[in-house]
């Protein structure tokens, strides 16, 4: 429908009337959101069994510091806590160099580039040999331990439990009735008050009694109780860490006796805890050292202990609620399904049923609500395992996988209105750039700074010698994208001034100074060069010269927005019109993953590395040679793989357009690597599938990368009508989009900035229009 602009709402702004664009312009006004969409039902993940298994069944809530997994077992309530800073390893851990080399190595790199250049590859066992060194003191993140609740006279199985976790208020419950009583429980983990909080209740007064207790698998702790606080204080033996918790436990009616190691209540009508936590680890290098964490956790508990329950509990919803409110998804699941969320993955085909789209809504709030829970400012970013850790050895340490998977997090980050969360990540990345500079000069001799393939609290920014995953310095630039992206969508060059462009400046100067001429063509590329995780060392791998050209343009493009020195301006173009930039079409039609035409046909290895210029990055564009050439090396790679993987392949299938296949990537993760609680697996457990997931799903209904915004870009068939409300575009716009029979029926843009945007849509005449949004105003076509 054809619609017509109002200047009202601009003239009301003071910016007097708009031009009109070249076509039909959207009627607007203003506001701060568009029309609210459909009510897609609460979000609940429920189950009517407790959980038997940690990782499978238990339910996560987390404030960004502190983790915990909730059983809901009966009759002794079991709950495991993590908070992220326990980490073995690093200073105080004996031998501990940050990985750096622990002998200079003179000649070692240079070695390993004319080998290359000589025989074009050498093998991973050859390049770890002459490059890489043992592990030490890397180390690991901890579980804290466990709460054990015993509640007195709860039976072992009861008619009518439920169990649920409400993402919409982050809380998990757990509700049974027993001789005639019914007893609730909630747990949440509190982002304002930095406390994890249990809440025991029953309809009938004077009926909970229970008693509180702690284990670890640890043995260097101490657990006392006074009054009615329990206080566990430790020393890691690993690297002297000091790591405390402090538990309060209130009531309503009743009493509450300490013993031992033991807190006790009887006859309460109701009672609740509240635990802070924390170590004396501090993102500082070189010591990674800060003040006792006594102190710091008698405030929290203690102020948390003071605040009646139901005020606990409001400040902890109200802060949840928002950030999580800010988008709503319908994919036509109708009303919340009658099955648990157990059943209702076990049932889940991908099909047509309103029962798949309700899984997958759910799926695509779980991942907002998880990095919500595990990535809070004033804390570690998401890990591995995002904040839940119930191991001493976790898989892979828990720790900052950073040739995907930490970035991985943050992908759904800005576009799903969660552009807090990012703080940690940014926080954590400048914390690197100190230890990354001595890396920097002691193995390559550069300026800047650098990050191999993995790395710890620790600033560990060095190497280790596993063959296939030791070696990826181009790691630092890929981190410093999403520092360029939160500026792309915030705009804010106080941001970029202070925060990002450091960071991206001197990832740059690394670069310009570690790229070596190619002879084959004279061209500038990454050498060493190796592929995750997979194939030789080489120069100029594809995924090596795209992340690193695209360092360089967005270095470029801060650079000129900031009016930073000319002469490195120049350096940067002059280094852009040199590089390779890694995109080339091979043999077969598929896009090559190395220099030379080595990619097999038959070569189904998770990572795609190759791609990264189509997703994450933005040098691809959709129908153009390169995307044909991407789709081609797509379909050869299948549609196998592990849950992160998986769901790296919705975002390959959404950038290329086709809805259906990216649909068919999402059925897969959900059918064959999805855990009972909705955790994404590798297997093991593994958080990055969960986040993947979500990017995953809103590439299919909004794109930006190319400063176009693109609505219902990949919109499979499976998703005929919905509604989406509170998706972020690049440039400062949230939307909200309505669509019937597979095309947008409506669509509400609301302006955060006053600049000049793009927005292509099939309802749209001409299927694109131009014009200038003010901040504020809402644009509406329909």
């Amino acid at each position: 429908m054809k619609t017509v602009l109002g200047v009202a709402g601009a003239l009301a702004a003071g910016t007097g009337p708009l031009s009109t664009p070249a076509h039909a312009a959207p009627t607007h006004g203003t506001g701060s959101h568009g029309t609210r969409a459909a009510d897609p039902g609460h979000p609940v993940l429920r189950y009517t069994a407790p959980a038997a298994d940690w990782e499978t069944e238990s339910l996560p809530v987390g404030n960004g510091a502190l983790g915990a997994s909730v059983f809901g077992t009966l009759p002794t309530e079991h709950i495991q806590f993590a908070e992220k800073t326990l980490w073995t390893g690093g200073p105080g851990t004996p031998g501990y160099r940050y990985g750096n080399w622990e002998n200079p190595r003179p000649d070692a790199l240079a070695s390993v580039r004319a080998d290359i250049d000589a025989h074009t590859s050498v093998t991973p066992e050859d390049a770890a040999a002459r490059l890489g060194q043992p592990r030490i003191g890397y180390g690991g993140h901890q579980t804290f331990g466990d709460l054990l609740i015993d509640i007195d006279g709860a039976p072992g199985t009861a008619e009518g439990y439920t169990r649920t976790l409400d993402l919409a208020q982050a809380l998990a419950t757990v509700s049974y009735p027993h001789d005639g009583t019914t007893f609730h429980r909630t747990v949440f983990a509190s982002y304002p008050d930095q406390v994890l909080a249990g809440h025991f209740a029953a309809d009938r007064g004077g009926s909970v009694s229970l008693t509180l207790r702690y284990t670890s698998p640890r043995q260097d702790y101490t657990a006392t109780t006074e009054g009615d606080r329990l206080t566990i204080r430790g020393t890691l033996q690993d690297n002297g860490m000091r790591f405390e918790a402090q538990l309060r436990l209130r009531t309503e009616g009743g009493t509450v006796s300490a013993d031992g190691d033991r807190l006790t209540v009887s006859g309460a009508d109701s009672a609740w805890f509240v635990l802070a936590a924390g170590t004396d680890y501090a993102d500082t290098y070189p010591d990674y050292r800060g003040a006792d964490p006594h102190e710091r956790v008698t405030t929290a508990v203690d102020q948390a202990a003071a605040r009646p329950y139901r005020e606990l509990l409001d400040r902890h919803t109200t802060d949840h609620a928002a950030l999580f409110s800010r988008v709503e998804l319908d994919l036509g699941q109708g009303s919340a399904p009658e099955q648990t969320t157990d059943a209702l993955l076990a049932a889940y085909t991908g099909g047509d049923s309103a029962a798949d789209r309700a899984l997958e809504a759910l799926f695509f709030q779980y991942g907002r609500y998880l990095l919500i829970a595990s990535s809070r400012a004033g804390s570690l970013p998401a890990n591995l395992q995002g904040a839940w850790n119930n191991s001493t050895e976790p898989p892979w340490s828990a720790d900052y996988h950073v040739n995907i998977n930490l970035q991985m997090n943050y992908w759904p980050a800005e576009a799903t209105n969660l552009a807090e969360t990012t703080a940690p990540y940014d926080r954590f990345v400048q914390a690197l750039r100190e230890p990354g500079r001595t890396t920097a000069q002691s193995m390559f001799g550069a300026r800047g700074w650098v990050v191999h393939d993995e790395t710890t609290p620790f600033g560990f920014t060095g190497v280790h010698d596993w063959p296939t995953s030791f070696w990826f310095p181009e790691a630092a630039a890929w981190l410093t994208s999403q520092l360029y992206e939160h500026y792309r969508f915030d705009g804010s060059t106080d941001y970029l001034r202070n925060t990002a462009y450091p960071a991206m400046k001197e990832a740059a100067e690394f670069w310009i100074d570690v790229l070596r001429t190619d002879p084959r063509d004279n061209t500038l590329v990454v050498t060493p060069s190796f592929s995750p995780e997979h194939g030789d060392f080489t120069a100029g791998a594809a995924m090596s010269q795209q992340i690193v050209r695209e360092l360089f343009v967005n270095t470029l493009e801060a650079a000129q927005t900031l009016g930073d020195d000319p002469a490195f301006r120049t350096t940067l173009r002059e280094t852009i019109d040199r590089i390779d930039p890694g995109l080339r079409v091979g043999s077969w039609g598929q896009l090559m993953e190395w220099k030379t035409d080595l990619d097999g046909r038959t070569d189904d290895h998770r990572h795609v590395s190759h791609l990264y210029a189509l997703h994450p990055g933005r040098q691809i564009e959709p129908g153009s040679e390169f995307a044909e050439a991407a789709k081609v090396s797509l379909t050869a790679r299948g549609d196998g793989g592990t849950g992160w993987s998986k769901a790296w392949k919705i975002n390959f299938w959404a950038r290329l357009r086709d809805g259906n296949h990216a649909h068919t990537m999402l059925a897969e993760q959900l059918k064959d690597s999805t855990l009972a609680n909705l955790w994404d697996t590798h297997p093991p457990f593994q958080i990055d599938g969960n986040f993947g997931a979500t990017s995953g799903i809103t590439e299919m209904l909004l794109q930006s990368q190319h400063d176009v915004i693109e609505v219902l870009p990949a919109l499979p068939a499976a998703w005929g009508s919905g509604t989406v409300r509170g998706l972020r575009a690049r440039g400062g716009a949230t939307l909200e989009i309505g669509w019937a029979n597979g095309r947008a029926t409506r669509i509400a843009l609301t302006a955060s900035r006053t600049r000049e945007l793009t927005v292509r849509s099939d309802l749209l005449p001409g299927g694109t229009t131009t014009f200038k949004a003010v901040a504020g105003e809402i644009y509406t076509w329909e």
